[in-house]
């Protein structure tokens, strides 16, 4: 028989693909998949829905939290800031004004 003739068909391999886990058919003489079945999709369960709830509810706390620590680190920084513009302000009010250099001054 020659290669061209239908009794000729090559041996059928099937494999398991490591990606996906499709299973594949494939004909070794012609080197070509001839059959492909998708892996079945595990089907999800009410209780990974609740568990993506809970975490998504611990991640909204968190970044509540993170929100009220750094809105209580800008109100600090302001009270630091005006205490600190205070005591340059009262050391200034001592000392006696100078003018200041101007280019010309240099010459």
């Amino acid at each position: 028989m020659n290669s061209g003739e239908a009794g000729s068909a090559g041996e059928k391999v099937e494999v398991r693909c490591p990606c996906c886990g499709a299973t594949l058919k494939i004909d070794t003489h012609l080197g070509r998949v001839i059959w492909h079945e998708a892996a079945a999709k595990p089907k999800r369960s009410r209780d990974s829905l609740d568990r993506a709830g809970d975490v998504l509810q611990k991640q909204a706390a968190q970044r509540e939290a993170h929100f009220r620590e750094s809105e209580e680190q800008e109100k600090s920084k302001a009270d630091l800031l005006a205490r600190k513009f205070e005591e340059a302000l009262k050391r200034s009010r001592g000392a006696p004004v100078e003018p200041g250099l101007r280019d010309i001054d240099l010459d």
